[in-house]
């Protein structure tokens, strides 16, 4: 993932590697259950302090601590703090912030990769001066029960076992996150973009439906429609299966659904890219997920692996999401955004009927 935006031969391979973090999981899943960091299951009483079911942060009591500068290191193109944010007992987050260089206030796009990733690809020199180019600014963090969140926790216990907290948590972690960088004043808070990736496109669906500061979101195959994405998807181990299409398991998780959200975000610049032959993220759940995107949204389909690599190969991935998140300029050119939103029907098209 480090170098999926260098300008190089590498493009390709590391396009691949972005597709790691989403269609092969099955891998990673076997990783993260907590083999090697058992311990208690939390340190806190359930539902005190959080409502996991709750997108809104109105019926949580999260106290921010003081944020911790943990490092700071740049160069001539752009500034990398690492931060350590908590708002919850046992659960430190460690937070980037990577600052364009000659950018007083840089607009902001919040990354958020897939279920199991770690914070390494923010530490990436080539990774940081690709995503600041253009003048922004870029915040790195994981999900809850992810990469360095992954703590305490049985063997057992993973993201999907504990699908409410891992949802809820993070999606709440976006808000407070955006409270933070309200408070720091070097960052145009009024042009906030979300990129998320698999889970973590799920989260930024349900955040930006909480949180109205999110104008422009990218999607890579997010997960949803609970019932089919638990019957069919690849990550689930089938010993663990049949728990979770249990009507009880998917009332849990009923009001984190994207499928749901989806068709309120009218007033955000939203773009969904498919992959079809994803297994992480089944066909169906792809067709349910397109079908609740809002009017105004692109959805754009890639029929293989080998399409999307090619498609998101140098800094293509990103333009999209820079260019909503640009101040309107006082003249365009005549039809632009007609081109463009005829470019996304063509993909479309062309990639359903192989």
């Amino acid at each position: 993932m480090q170098h999926l935006w260098r300008r190089s031969q590498d493009w390709q391979l590391c396009a691949v590697l972005l597709l790691l973090l989403f269609m092969n999981l099955s891998v990673g899943r076997a990783q993260q259950p907590g083999l090697n960091r058992a311990g208690p299951a939390r340190t806190r009483p359930v539902g005190t302090l959080e409502d996991w079911s709750s997108l809104s942060l109105a019926k949580s009591e999260l106290i921010p601590e003081r944020p911790l500068l943990g490092e700071k290191v740049g160069n001539s193109r752009f500034t990398r703090e690492l931060l350590r944010v908590q708002w919850r007992q046992g659960d430190p987050i460690d937070l980037y912030v990577i600052r364009p260089k000659g950018v007083a206030k840089p607009p902001a796009i919040l990354y958020l990769y897939s279920y199991p990733s770690e914070t390494t690809v923010f530490r990436s020199d080539t990774y940081c001066a690709n995503v600041t180019k253009d003048g922004f600014a870029a915040i790195g963090f994981v999900s809850a029960l992810t990469g360095q969140r992954y703590t305490n926790r049985p063997m057992r216990q993973w993201f999907v076992s504990e699908l409410q907290e891992a949802l809820g948590s993070s999606v709440h972690d976006v808000q407070m996150i955006l409270n933070y960088l309200s408070t720091r004043d070097d960052l145009d808070m009024s042009r906030i973009g979300m990129f998320g990736v698999g889970s973590g496109g799920t989260i930024a669906i349900l955040a930006a439906a909480a949180d109205p500061r999110i104008k422009t979101l990218e999607l890579i195959d997010p997960w949803g429609d609970w019932a089919d994405w638990m019957a069919k998807s690849s990550l689930i181990p089938q010993s663990e299966r049949p728990t979770y299409v249990k009507p009880e398991f998917l009332k849990t998780v009923e009001a984190l659904d994207p499928v749901e959200w989806l068709p309120r975000l009218k007033s955000q610049h939203v773009r969904i890219e498919q992959v079809l032959d994803d297994s992480v993220t089944p066909k169906i759940v792809q067709e349910r997920i397109k079908a609740a995107a809002p009017g105004t949204a692109q959805v754009v389909r890639f029929a293989t692996t080998p399409r999307f690599s090619s498609a998101v190969s140098g800094d293509k991935i990103l333009q999209w999401v820079k260019n909503q998140l640009q101040p309107v300029p006082l003249t365009r050119p005549a039809n632009q955004d007609s081109r463009n939103s005829q470019a996304g029907e063509q993909t479309i098209e062309s990639d359903h009927d192989d």
